[in-house]
């Protein structure tokens, strides 16, 4: 359930962030690019997620 959360969340900034860049260069907003990149960073975060130690692991 948290790669679902973690996907529609990613989805949705970055789709934000690339409306509000491609807005103050003029240019053309373009979904698919911006779902791409949400696609990607949802990726990345969930395998730094992984890899990272949990606060309450012992060593």
């Amino acid at each position: 359930m948290r790669y679902i959360w973690t996907l529609i969340w990613s989805l949705l900034l970055s789709n934000m962030i690339f409306y509000v860049l491609v807005s103050m260069q003029g240019g053309t907003f373009d979904f698919v690019t911006a779902c791409i990149f949400g696609v990607v960073f949802t990726v990345i975060i969930s395998i730094l997620g992984e890899l990272l130690p949990a606060k309450n692991e012992e060593i």
